[in-house]
């Protein structure tokens, strides 16, 4: 599916996904025209999804980072799409992610201190729908959070 220069393509890309095109043909050695329309076939394929703004939830104050680990009540057929949907409604989870096994989900929430979090556990993680059993992990450390592909 891809070739050496659409690799060398992400390779670049992932480095430096904010160069232009120009910048980026040129790290390639291609014309800009080429290194455009392999971008543009990445994209179109669904290789490439899209760039995106990382913003740094600690320096806006958020100092709390917390993994939930849920079990649902499977008891209900919709519970899944009942958590999640109302789960996606809280602004403070970050992010949602389904599992095979003991645990069904994990939210990954912040808050701004343990004030903060204690009250968005109380009043919107357990007012969540089909919760049988909840464990949390406090962040101590981001040892490696990276999303470049070993291209």
């Amino acid at each position: 599916m891809l070739d050496d220069v659409d690799r060398r393509i992400l390779r670049q890309f992932q480095a430096s996904p904010e160069a232009s095109v120009a910048e980026l043909a040129e790290r390639c050695a291609l014309t800009t025209a080429s290194c455009w329309r392999r971008l543009e076939k990445l994209e179109s394929s669904g290789v490439i999804l899209g760039q995106e703004a990382i913003v740094d939830w600690q320096v806006l104050g958020f100092a709390v980072e917390v993994s939930l680990r849920v079990t649902l009540d499977k008891t209900q057929t919709t519970a899944f799409d009942e958590f999640i949907n109302k789960a996606r409604d809280v602004p403070e989870v970050l992010e949602i992610q389904t599992f095979l096994g003991r645990i069904d989900v994990r939210l990954s929430v912040i808050a701004r201190d343990m004030a903060h979090y204690q009250d968005v556990y109380r009043t919107r993680i357990l007012s969540l729908p089909h919760i049988s059993d909840i464990e949390a992990l406090m962040h101590v450390a981001r040892i490696k959070s990276d999303e470049i592909l070993p291209i």
